[in-house]
């Protein structure tokens, strides 16, 4: 059987209101990179802060502060993310090729060899909030942004990982990316979710769904299971068994997780262990 990619996810936009414990300043992000490397994990993605405010500040020098301080320790992949906050006032988050201007300048560094283009939006808006009548949010990713994403990923020669929050997601993906004929194949992240109410659950319909959906759009991408606000781990088995890939860590589980990303990706990598996978 092919070796599972096993990913964490350290930290994500949730600030520590949301999930207290995720990691925030440069040594904690670090400190838990290493830590999940060590239990399994060769790919780490991190969302960079404000370690004064504790909220994500999407700068080049912050990452690139993070990325070294993991790759001293451990030889991982280690890619950013996108802003994805709301405008103030507002439920849409911002738009603009400039998102991607950390990610070309890490690039122009030598410092990443993977990327993040999401071909598509989605409202977040979670089961709990809906019951109190709190407005969610609505993460934009305009095709331009993402035309972006993806020259830039051909550019200089990284990976996409394309986060797949509805089936859709995968359909518009290789459709842009087909215009792109020099950028690395890219992964498609199937996002599930319990507390949000986009896509699916963490069900094997779900997973089924998506996987005919790359059947006739991607066939040969390389995919893994992932999730916001949900645990991945009744699809850990049958991701293996087809030939995916798998991602756990703080930025995907429920609110007020009391578990470390270490403690997320060891589970995690038993469950590939368990499944047949190495």
């Amino acid at each position: 059987m092919p070796k599972t990619w096993l990913e964490a996810a350290l930290s994500g936009p949730w600030t520590r209101k949301n999930q207290p414990r995720i990691p925030i300043t440069v040594a904690e992000i670090v400190a838990d990179g290493i830590a999940a490397a060590n239990e399994g994990a060769a790919i780490i993605h991190v969302h960079p802060y404000d370690e004064a405010t504790g909220r994500q500040k999407d700068d080049a020098d912050i990452y690139a502060r993070i990325i070294e301080g993991i790759r001293a320790k451990v030889d991982v992949i280690v890619y950013p993310t996108l802003p994805s906050d709301p405008q103030p006032g507002s439920e849409l988050s911002g738009v603009g090729a400039h998102r991607h201007a950390p990610v070309e300048e890490l690039a122009r560094r030598g410092l990443i060899e993977w990327s993040l283009v999401d071909p598509g939006s989605v409202n977040l808006s979670g089961y709990d909030e809906i019951a109190q009548d709190k407005v969610g949010s609505v993460y934009l990713n305009v095709e331009s942004d993402a035309r972006a994403g993806f020259a830039t990923a051909e550019h200089y020669g990284l990976r996409p990982s394309c986060a797949v929050f509805e089936p859709g997601f995968i359909r518009l993906g290789a459709a842009l990316a087909a215009r792109f004929p020099r950028v690395k194949t890219p992964l498609y992240r199937l996002m599930f979710s319990e507390g949000y109410t986009f896509g699916f659950p963490p069900k094997l319909y779900g997973l089924e769904a998506h996987l005919a959906t790359l059947a006739d759009n991607a066939p040969h991408a390389p995919w893994m299971v992932g999730g916001l606000r949900c645990d991945i781990t009744p699809l850990i088995e049958a991701a293996v068994n087809r030939g995916g890939h798998v991602r756990v860590g703080l930025e995907d589980m429920a609110y007020g997780c009391d578990r470390s990303n270490a403690d997320l990706v060891a589970a995690g990598a038993r469950e590939i262990l368990r499944a047949g996978g190495r």
